[in-house]
Protein backbone atom coordinates (compact mmCIF):
# COMPACT_ATOMS: atom_id res chain seq x y z
CA UNK A 1 0.00 0.00 0.00
CA UNK A 2 1.29 3.46 -0.93
CA UNK A 3 1.47 6.01 1.87
CA UNK A 4 -0.10 9.46 1.65
CA UNK A 5 3.35 11.00 2.02
CA UNK A 6 4.59 9.20 -1.13
CA UNK A 7 1.48 10.19 -3.08
CA UNK A 8 1.93 13.86 -2.12
CA UNK A 9 5.50 13.76 -3.44
CA UNK A 10 4.41 12.67 -6.95
CA UNK A 11 3.25 16.13 -8.14
CA UNK A 12 6.50 17.65 -6.84
CA UNK A 13 8.57 15.05 -8.72
CA UNK A 14 6.54 15.58 -11.90
CA UNK A 15 7.08 19.35 -11.67
CA UNK A 16 10.80 18.85 -11.06
CA UNK A 17 10.97 16.60 -14.14
CA UNK A 18 9.34 19.28 -16.29
CA UNK A 19 11.73 21.94 -15.00
CA UNK A 20 14.73 19.73 -15.76
CA UNK A 21 13.39 18.97 -19.25
CA UNK A 22 12.86 22.69 -19.88
CA UNK A 23 16.50 23.35 -19.02
CA UNK A 24 17.79 20.75 -21.44
CA UNK A 25 20.58 21.83 -23.75
CA UNK A 26 19.55 19.24 -26.35
CA UNK A 27 18.37 20.82 -29.59
CA UNK A 28 15.56 18.88 -31.28
CA UNK A 29 16.36 18.27 -34.95
CA UNK A 30 15.36 15.88 -37.73
CA UNK A 31 17.96 13.70 -39.47
CA UNK A 32 18.30 14.09 -43.23
CA UNK A 33 17.47 11.23 -45.58
CA UNK A 34 21.15 10.32 -46.03
CA UNK A 35 22.32 11.07 -42.48
CA UNK A 36 23.85 7.59 -42.27
CA UNK A 37 26.25 8.27 -45.17
CA UNK A 38 29.83 7.56 -43.98
CA UNK A 39 30.93 10.97 -45.33
CA UNK A 40 28.61 12.61 -42.78
CA UNK A 41 30.30 10.68 -39.98
CA UNK A 42 33.67 12.02 -41.17
CA UNK A 43 32.33 15.57 -41.05
CA UNK A 44 30.60 15.23 -37.69
CA UNK A 45 33.68 14.04 -35.78
CA UNK A 46 35.64 17.05 -37.02
CA UNK A 47 33.16 19.81 -36.23
CA UNK A 48 34.48 22.50 -33.87
CA UNK A 49 33.36 23.05 -30.29
CA UNK A 50 32.71 26.74 -30.99
CA UNK A 51 31.64 28.70 -34.04
CA UNK A 52 31.93 32.49 -34.00
CA UNK A 53 31.85 32.51 -30.19
CA UNK A 54 28.87 30.13 -29.94
CA UNK A 55 29.32 26.87 -28.04
CA UNK A 56 28.27 23.56 -29.53
CA UNK A 57 25.05 22.09 -28.18
CA UNK A 58 23.76 18.53 -28.10
CA UNK A 59 21.27 17.51 -30.78
CA UNK A 60 18.93 14.54 -30.83
CA UNK A 61 19.35 13.45 -34.45
CA UNK A 62 22.08 11.70 -36.40
CA UNK A 63 24.44 13.87 -38.49
CA UNK A 64 23.23 17.15 -36.98
CA UNK A 65 24.94 19.85 -34.96
CA UNK A 66 24.00 23.14 -33.32
CA UNK A 67 25.83 26.08 -31.80
CA UNK A 68 24.42 28.82 -29.60
CA UNK A 69 22.81 29.09 -26.20
CA UNK A 70 20.28 26.74 -24.70
CA UNK A 71 16.95 27.53 -26.32
CA UNK A 72 18.49 29.89 -28.89
CA UNK A 73 20.58 28.10 -31.48
CA UNK A 74 22.39 30.52 -33.76
CA UNK A 75 23.71 27.83 -36.13
CA UNK A 76 22.10 24.52 -37.14
CA UNK A 77 23.89 22.00 -39.38
CA UNK A 78 22.42 18.94 -41.06
CA UNK A 79 24.49 16.51 -43.13
CA UNK A 80 22.89 14.14 -45.60
CA UNK A 81 20.40 16.45 -47.29
CA UNK A 82 19.58 15.96 -50.96
CA UNK A 83 22.10 17.83 -53.12
CA UNK A 84 20.52 20.86 -54.77
CA UNK A 85 20.19 21.04 -58.52
CA UNK A 86 20.74 24.08 -60.71
CA UNK A 87 19.59 27.28 -59.07
CA UNK A 88 19.54 31.03 -59.58
CA UNK A 89 20.47 31.61 -55.93
CA UNK A 90 23.89 33.15 -55.29
CA UNK A 91 26.75 30.71 -54.84
CA UNK A 92 29.97 31.49 -52.99
CA UNK A 93 33.13 29.47 -52.51
CA UNK A 94 34.68 29.49 -49.04
CA UNK A 95 37.85 27.50 -48.45
CA UNK A 96 37.19 25.32 -51.52
CA UNK A 97 33.58 24.56 -50.56
CA UNK A 98 30.80 26.00 -52.73
CA UNK A 99 27.73 27.21 -50.83
CA UNK A 100 24.33 28.20 -52.23
CA UNK A 101 22.99 31.12 -50.20
CA UNK A 102 19.26 31.54 -49.60
CA UNK A 103 18.64 34.90 -47.92
CA UNK A 104 14.85 34.92 -48.44
CA UNK A 105 14.33 34.89 -44.65
CA UNK A 106 17.13 37.37 -43.80
CA UNK A 107 18.64 37.87 -41.27
CA UNK A 108 18.27 34.09 -41.04
CA UNK A 109 20.11 32.38 -43.87
CA UNK A 110 20.07 28.86 -45.27
CA UNK A 111 23.29 27.82 -46.97
CA UNK A 112 23.70 24.47 -48.73
CA UNK A 113 26.78 22.87 -50.22
CA UNK A 114 26.80 22.67 -53.99
CA UNK A 115 28.53 19.93 -55.96
CA UNK A 116 28.97 17.52 -53.03
CA UNK A 117 27.05 14.36 -52.16
CA UNK A 118 25.70 14.13 -49.56
CA UNK A 119 24.97 17.82 -49.17
CA UNK A 120 25.28 19.80 -45.96
CA UNK A 121 22.73 22.45 -45.02
CA UNK A 122 23.32 25.19 -42.46
CA UNK A 123 20.78 27.58 -40.99
CA UNK A 124 22.32 30.60 -39.29
CA UNK A 125 21.07 33.72 -37.58
CA UNK A 126 23.08 36.63 -38.95
CA UNK A 127 21.97 38.81 -36.01
CA UNK A 128 23.97 36.53 -33.69
CA UNK A 129 26.80 35.19 -35.85
CA UNK A 130 28.74 36.30 -38.91
CA UNK A 131 27.86 34.15 -41.91
CA UNK A 132 31.42 34.59 -43.18
CA UNK A 133 32.88 33.31 -39.88
CA UNK A 134 30.49 30.37 -39.74
CA UNK A 135 31.23 29.26 -43.30
CA UNK A 136 34.95 29.73 -42.86
CA UNK A 137 34.94 27.60 -39.68
CA UNK A 138 32.68 24.84 -41.02
CA UNK A 139 34.04 24.58 -44.57
CA UNK A 140 37.11 22.65 -43.38
CA UNK A 141 35.22 19.65 -42.03
CA UNK A 142 32.66 19.82 -44.87
CA UNK A 143 35.45 19.76 -47.46
CA UNK A 144 35.98 16.08 -46.57
CA UNK A 145 32.87 15.25 -48.62
CA UNK A 146 34.14 14.64 -52.16
CA UNK A 147 33.32 17.11 -54.93
CA UNK A 148 31.04 15.69 -57.62
CA UNK A 149 30.38 17.55 -60.83
CA UNK A 150 30.74 21.29 -61.12
CA UNK A 151 30.82 23.94 -58.45
CA UNK A 152 29.64 27.54 -58.54
CA UNK A 153 29.23 28.55 -62.16
CA UNK A 154 28.89 32.29 -61.52
CA UNK A 155 32.48 32.58 -60.27
CA UNK A 156 34.82 34.24 -62.77
CA UNK A 157 37.58 31.91 -63.95
CA UNK A 158 40.78 32.19 -61.97
CA UNK A 159 39.06 33.74 -58.93
CA UNK A 160 40.39 32.44 -55.62
CA UNK A 161 38.05 31.24 -52.92
CA UNK A 162 36.16 34.08 -51.29
CA UNK A 163 36.51 34.61 -47.58
CA UNK A 164 32.89 35.93 -47.49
Amino acid sequence: MVSARRLSALPLLATFGLVIAGCSTTVPMEPAADANDPACAEVMVRLPGTVDGQDRLWTDAQATAAWGESGASAVLLTCGVTPPGPTTLPCQSVNSVDWIIDDSDAPRYRVTTFGRTPAVEIYLDNEVVSSASVLERLSGPVSLIPVEGVGCLDRPSGEDDAQG
